[in-house]
């Protein structure tokens, strides 16, 4: 009798593990939503609209850049990362479109750029993965944001015609949950109409910043992920 137990048991045991597994796999590939993809300059309609003040003729897109940026609506940063739950791969996106800041440019060297995230707003498709987000990894109450700093100038050569794609280099401070690195990231750009749009992604080794592994519960993480940004800068003045 013990033994028919000691099989019973075991067989409901088995039996939930297998639904569990397949219902997980059916959620994943069959309801659940794919990931967005990354961020990237296809994001953003092409346009030849110009700034008020900035002329109405599209042609003066291809002329001189002006002197200061300023981050406006657009504008997008979020993290990606692969993540296994119940053996089933997926990948967890949370995005915020709380982007801040500023660049200077003088003639066709960028010269400064400051970025900022209200950490605080991102957000996924699974509010207890953003529970965990702004509690236990990113404590975003005592860490509340995040800043690039541009610390080496950007060349960026001839002036590229109005909405082609360049891609370019930017070397700069990262902070994240207070820890600040230097990095290193390539990033597309292109001028459109009046704006300025820069795109490109970060990768994050998470214990670099003293950020907890976000696994939690069932859901599995490797130990790195990337910061994804979509920056669209319009004329200061």
């Amino acid at each position: 009798m013990r033994k028919r137990i000691v099989w019973i048991v075991g067989g409901i045991v088995v039996a939930a593990a297998v639904a569990v597994t397949a219902g997980t796999f059916v959620y994943l590939n069959f309801i659940k939503d794919d990931a967005p993809p990354p961020l990237s300059l296809e994001a953003t309609p092409e346009t030849t609209t110009t700034a008020a003040g900035h002329g109405g003729d599209p042609a003066t897109a291809s002329g001189p850049l002006a002197a200061g940026w300023k981050v406006v609506a657009g504008s997008q940063a979020g993290y990606r990362v692969k993540e296994v739950l119940f053996g089933q791969s997926a990948e967890a996106v949370g995005r915020t479109d709380q982007v801040d800041g500023t660049m200077t440019v003088a003639a066709t060297t960028v010269t400064a750029v400051d970025i900022s995230v209200d950490m605080a707003s991102v957000t996924s498709d699974e509010s207890r993965r953003d529970n965990q987000f702004r509690g236990r990894i990113m404590d975003t109450a005592t860490y509340p944001t995040s800043t690039f700093v541009l610390t080496e100038p950007i060349e960026i050569g001839t002036i590229p015609a109005d909405s082609t794609p360049v891609q370019v280099r930017a070397t700069g401070d990262l902070t994240l949950h207070g820890v600040t690195r230097s990095v290193q990231t390539d990033l597309s750009a292109r001028r459109n109409g009046a704006n300025i749009e820069v795109s490109g992604s970060i990768p994050i080794t998470f214990a670099d910043y003293s950020i907890p592994n976000p696994s939690f519960g069932p859901a599995k993480t490797e130990d790195h992920g990337q910061l994804e940004l979509l920056v669209v800068f319009a004329p200061a003045a």
